[in-house]
């Protein structure tokens, strides 16, 4: 075989011209040698192609990575966008931009809806995510009729910028888009995808009039929060020593963190998937996988960097410290960051299957923050929260496929979501049907339902654990001292040793950079690459679906994700234990400082005695106002006493409502909002004596007294006819607004003892249902 091959490559060398390169004519002598070979050589000149392929993919790849390196901000938007805001050149500069994103052809945007504002994460990864594909947040929510906004950021930092300056940046941004739609029926919903979702919280903490409605998709709010062999990301920071590793990153770089070091860390979680799967599937797939590889590397091979003192910040604060919902955190203007100042509904979407913010990191927080239902209410917040079962972390910010339908159900009903009543809410979703009810009162293809949840049914999913907390406090404690043994007896030696072009250097050979300059045509040897692999496409020989070969390839290929699976498994297992082993130490925890008691080491903040006082004289406000009002104000009442009794807040009934507005002109959606409330506190403070004001609040406007009971009737039906527990309140509340009598009719003397009746007969359910209902 080796003399065929031989006069094969002189007879090609023969024939070939006098410029081909000495590769191309190897190439050329080497398919019919293999061919020579039967099925095997068949399935070795479709490897042996396929390799070059995958090779000139790989060298399109970094010329891509190159190229959007060269460039002023890269980014991955499939939008056009301009723009608005550049915070470069503000008094503290950052390197953060603000762009309106330009509506695609055939989408109407209505400049009278609230915009929507989508912030990216910078968390190692250039800008663009949420607006990557057509089905991505941006594209739903421009769908949906909602101007959109991109709140970006270019690679490299601004000298000396920290988080608090980016806080007071986004601020300008969101004021700026406020100024830009003043007809606009409501405030910016603002998007916080990921690493961005804790940023947009605390500036919505300091800056609560800025915002609508807050989505936080796949956002760690609480970072010590798991379950025991399913989350072992969150360990790595205690096996590390704490935070001292980050500083000395930082100062190994010049006063500057890499971003690869951040995707790396993302990267180790899945090694089946980094070491093996993903080039895998490329290489077996070559001819038709390339430019979905490319694509999706044009985002995740861009890397971004932040300043030293940012990422410490947000390790020390945040992912060791973990002092965000325990109201710990303080600006330079000593102002605490405490989420029960935020005044706009919060959506937490995460899923199961995210292995890099669990559902424990994505809602442990409301269990740090509130110790009963009631203080969800006495803040007056609206938590609502939805758990995808399998969708992954990437899905959901790129919103195609299975995490679509949650997207354009927050987007459709987001001035629904801004009137709920404060309190925790669980986003419900059922696929609509031809013959569902109120069906041409649904946008999309789902019904959404808003369903009253309450802190237990939080903590059955983030099985908050003192033992779990002490440790973790435990990891804080070692990372204050072994940074402060780093930063006096170490870092003075670092920094002196290091310079810009050390840095550099570093940064070329990280695992994140070298594979670039590998296969870029910096390499004399990738030089012939492109030209061999346009000879591979001329001459393709694929071989047939159906070679054992091919079947004997896959099941190399499983078995490898298989053993490199199982290394994982063995390692995530070994570390928690080792973890486990470390922390529950008692002598550890003693030496630290954390004394052995059964006193929690992390407290919920309490409220300070103006914002106690401020509760109180609300409360004593609204039940002296318990009967003031009108029609309007008892039709609203007497939807939301029927509601409580319900499964939940259905987006029909809402929809309904809306109509009837438009149809008449009627109040503003802010407006609505701030009655709703109303109505819904003089239920919850006394039940008894709001249903008795009814009668008496209708007959101060009896010209709208007829129109009021239809929209009652027309809203408390939309979801179809009324069963069980609602029926009968629904006849309670016609009862109060009698509809024995005619409707222009004045109310007499008779309907006060049907008042009163009704209201004796509610009684019996009325605290009960509160009970249930909280």
């Amino acid at each position: 075989m080796p003399k065929t091959l031989s006069n094969t490559t002189r007879l090609a060398a023969a024939s070939a011209p006098a410029n081909t390169p000495p590769s191309m004519v190897a190439m050329s002598a080497l398919n019919p040698a293999l061919q020579a070979w039967g099925p095997f050589g068949e399935y070795m000149t479709d490897a042996v192609q396929r390799t070059i392929l995958f090779w000139d993919v790989m060298r399109q790849r970094s010329d891509q990575y190159y190229a959007q390196k060269s460039k002023a901000v890269p980014h991955v938007l499939s939008f056009d966008a301009e723009l608005v805001l550049d915070a470069r050149s503000f008094a503290k500069p950052v390197n953060y931009l603000l762009v309106r994103i330009k509506p695609l052809e055939g989408v109407a945007v209505d400049p009278l809806k609230r915009p929507f504002v989508v912030v990216d994460p910078r968390a190692g990864h250039g800008p663009g995510i949420g607006g990557f594909k057509a089905d991505s947040e941006i594209g739903v929510a421009m769908r949906a009729g909602h101007p959109c906004y991109f709140v970006g950021f270019t690679p490299e930092p601004m000298p000396g910028q920290t988080i608090e300056d980016i806080m007071n940046a986004e601020a300008v941004f969101l004021e700026r888009v406020i100024e830009l739609h003043p007809q606009a029926e409501g405030k910016p919903c603002v998007i916080g995808n990921c690493q961005a979702g804790w940023a947009v919280l605390l500036v919505a903490a300091v800056r609560p009039e800025l915002f609508g409605p807050i989505i936080v998709p796949g956002s760690p709010l609480s970072y010590w929060a798991g379950v025991e062999g399913e989350n072992p990301m969150r360990y790595t920071g205690g096996l590390a020593g704490g935070s001292w590793m980050t500083q000395l990153t930082s100062d190994l770089g010049n006063g500057i963190f890499d971003g690869g070091h951040l995707v790396e860390n993302f990267e180790n979680l899945n090694p089946a998937n980094t070491l093996w799967a993903k080039n895998y599937d490329l290489w077996s797939k070559v001819d038709t996988e390339g430019p979905r590889f490319i694509e999706f590397e044009k985002w995740w091979g861009g890397h971004v960097n932040l300043n030293g003192e940012e990422i410490q910040w947000i390790v020390d604060q945040l992912f060791v410290g973990n002092r965000l919902a325990t109201g710990e955190i303080v600006t330079s203007q000593g102002e605490r960051v405490d989420l029960r100042q935020i005044r706009s509904p919060i959506v937490c979407f995460c899923s199961k299957g995210d292995n890099i913010t669990p559902p424990q990191q994505a809602l442990g927080w409301i269990v740090d923050l509130y110790g009963s239902d009631n203080d969800i209410r006495a803040c007056g917040q609206t938590i609502v929260y939805a758990v995808h079962e399998t969708v992954g972390h990437l899905g959901i910010f790129v919103s195609g496929g299975i995490a679509k339908k949650e997207h354009q159900e927050f987007a459709s009903n987001i001035d629904l979501i801004d009137v709920l009543p404060p309190g925790l809410y669980e986003a419900v979703m059922t696929p609509k049907t031809a013959d569902a009810a109120g069906a041409e009162s649904v946008v999309g293809d789902w019904i959404v339902r808003f369903e009253p949840r309450t802190l237990d049914d939080v903590k059955q999913i983030v099985q908050p654990d003192p033992e779990s907390d002490r440790r973790f406090a435990t990891v804080r404690r070692v990372s204050e001292i072994n940074l402060g043994l780093y930063r006096t007896l170490f870092q003075p030696f670092v920094k002196a040793s290091v310079n810009e072009q050390t840095a550099e250097w570093m940064k070329k050979l990280s695992h994140a950079e070298l594979p670039f300059e590998i296969f870029s045509e910096r390499n004399p040897l990738m030089q012939q690459v492109a030209q061999l692999a346009e000879q591979v496409r001329q001459q393709r020989q694929p071989v047939a679906p159906d070679s054992p070969f091919l079947q004997w390839q896959a099941m190399v290929s499983d078995g490898i994700i298989a053993a490199l699976n199982g290394y994982r498994d063995l390692r995530d297992s070994n570390l928690e234990k080792m973890f486990l082993a470390i922390y529950s130490s008692p002598v550890l925890q003693a030496l630290v400082g954390l004394s052995a008691t059964d006193e929690p080491v992390r407290r919920k903040p309490g409220l300070d005695p103006e914002r106690q006082a401020l509760i109180e004289q609300r409360i004593a406000e609204l039940k002296a106002r318990i009967a003031e009002g009108g029609a309007r104000e008892a039709a609203i009442r007497a939807l939301v006493y029927i509601g409580l009794a319900g499964p939940g807040v259905d987006e029909r009934a809402f929809n309904v409502l809306r109509d009837i507005r438009d149809q008449n002109k009627g109040i503003t959606l802010q407006a609505f909002k701030q009655m709703l409330r109303e109505q819904y506190f003089s239920l919850l403070l006394d039940r008894d004596a709001a249903l008795a004001a009814i009668p008496k609040m209708l007959q101060s406007e009896p010209e709208l007294q007829a129109r009021m009971r239809e929209v009652l009737h027309r809203t408390v039906q939309a979801a179809g006819e009324l069963s069980g527990e609602r029926a009968k309140r629904l006849a309670q509340v016609e009862a109060l607004f009698g509809a024995s009598l005619p409707a222009a009719e004045p109310r007499k003397a008779g309907p006060k003892v049907e008042s009163k009746t009704a209201t004796k007969a509610v009684r019996p359910t009325a605290r009960k249902t509160v009970r249930k209902t909280a």
